[in-house]
């Protein structure tokens, strides 16, 4: 017993670290980290968009031993540093400044491991992100991403709205004009829609959206993950006048319902669209082309065809 007892044990020991390759510290037999190099590359770390609790440990070990992370505000991820308890060489890489640091951080990446962190969240979500990693990819580089919290996602998971389809629509324009016309193109798209606005704004947003989409059901997520953390939902117009003379504080996100389903096409429908395409087709083509527009049964829109064109 003591031999297979001893072989369990060995066992065990295989299987947890074969588990934990790739996604935190390894172990010698003492239980001893093991602090070992990482891979030449970039390491796209999501970070917590609120409770520090949900940095994953895959994450807190891939800080801890990159030569360097990209940030975007060096106080920022410098707390998250300090919470993990580790010090890192820090490069700013945001909007002001990406032309500039991303040749450098790309010939880093061919002897270093750099990471990318955003303030909050997963990198490369509204963000200029993107260019690194293709820049990255071109060169030649390895590209790893450890995932993590993701604001549009949670505030999928609070809204109480179709997910099968989400459309995700970053920050809408702040000029009235562009903004209509932003909503316009996605005012007949078939999915939830997913943005990002700031306080002083929402309203307005919230308006703009009713106008332009109808008065859809909608949820207003803010201070996700944390101690406050609310979804307040109802139709976009209700919303919208909730918030005019209270608007909330930091960055929130907005989920939108999609669209209501046309109502179905009735036999008075498929005959007023029969007249006027029987007088341009014949009638097979004619209830064919009604067929597909409304929906209806071919063959049924073809015998009310010919009994049009008789009483015609």
């Amino acid at each position: 017993m003591a031999q297979a007892d001893n072989n369990n044990a060995a066992a065990s020991a295989t299987s947890f670290e074969t588990a934990r390759v790739g996604c935190g510290p390894r172990f010698d037999s003492a239980m001893t980290p093991l602090v070992e190099p990482l891979s030449p590359g970039l390491y796209i770390v999501a970070t917590p968009i609120g409770n520090l609790a949900d940095l994953s440990p895959r994450a807190a070990d891939i800080l801890s031993r990159a030569d360097a992370v990209a940030v975007e505000d060096t106080r920022v991820t410098a707390g998250l540093l300090r919470h993990i308890g580790v010090k890192r060489p820090m490069i700013p890489y945001h909007d002001h400044n990406a032309e500039g640091m991303r040749p450098g951080l790309i010939a880093r990446m061919a002897t270093e491991a750099v990471a990318l962190v955003s303030d909050a969240g997963t990198p490369l979500i509204s963000d200029p992100g993107y260019k690194l990693v293709r820049d990255a990819r071109a060169a030649g580089h390895a590209v790893v991403t450890i995932p993590g919290p993701c604001a549009a996602i949670a505030a999928l998971t609070l809204a109480a709205l179709p997910t099968d389809r989400f459309l995700f629509l970053g920050f809408l324009p702040s000029k009235q004009h562009a903004r209509a016309e932003a909503i316009a193109e996605v005012a007949a798209v078939r999915a939830t829609l997913v943005l990002y606005e700031s306080g002083p704004r929402l309203s307005a947003c919230l308006s703009a959206l009713a106008e332009g989409l109808g008065d859809r059901e909608a949820a207003v997520a803010r201070e996700i993950t944390k101690k406050f953390e609310e979804a307040v939902t109802g139709r976009l117009s209700t919303l919208a006048a909730r918030y005019a003379d209270a608007p909330p504080k930091g960055e929130i996100v907005v989920v939108v319902a999609p669209p209501e389903p046309p109502a179905p096409a009735s036999a008075d429908d498929g005959d007023a669209a029969l007249v006027e395409a029987l007088t341009r087709l014949p009638a097979a083509k004619a209830a064919g082309e009604v067929a597909r527009a409304l929906g209806l049964d071919r063959k049924a829109l073809y015998a009310r065809a010919l009994e049009l064109k008789g009483e015609r």
